[in-house]
């Protein structure tokens, strides 16, 4: 997927599709997780969608749902969920900050850079 240090850098164009395609992955990876913490807050503990998105959202910013569950059901949904949603911010960090890391090592260990 990226650039050996035989081959020199991507050029600048190029780069920053790179960086487009690894924040697509991200969001989409963000969106699917959203969505996740919303249907099992609607399925387990039959909140409306709104509040589902509400108390997904809120746990995969790292807040915590907005309303403790209920049942035992969405009381074990809403733990694990939560440490999933803590793997998906890693992640989700993760996808956005190789491109960068990548091309910054890239430059120092390229074999054609002049010292």
């Amino acid at each position: 997927m990226y650039e050996s240090r035989h081959h020199p850098p991507l050029p600048w164009a190029k780069f920053c599709t790179r960086l487009l395609w690894h924040f697509a992955g991200a969001l989409l990876l963000i969106l699917l997780s959203l969505f996740l913490g919303a249907a099992g807050h609607v399925y387990f503990e039959q909140h409306s969608w709104h509040d589902g998105f509400l108390n997904g959202a809120m746990m995969l910013g790292g807040m915590g749902p907005l309303t403790p569950p209920a049942s035992n059901a969405g009381k074990l949904f809403v733990g694990l969920y939560a440490l999933y949603a803590g793997l998906v911010f890693v992640a989700a960090i993760g996808m956005l900050l190789a491109p960068v890391a990548h091309r910054v090592l890239h430059l120092f260990h390229w074999e054609g850079h002049k010292t």
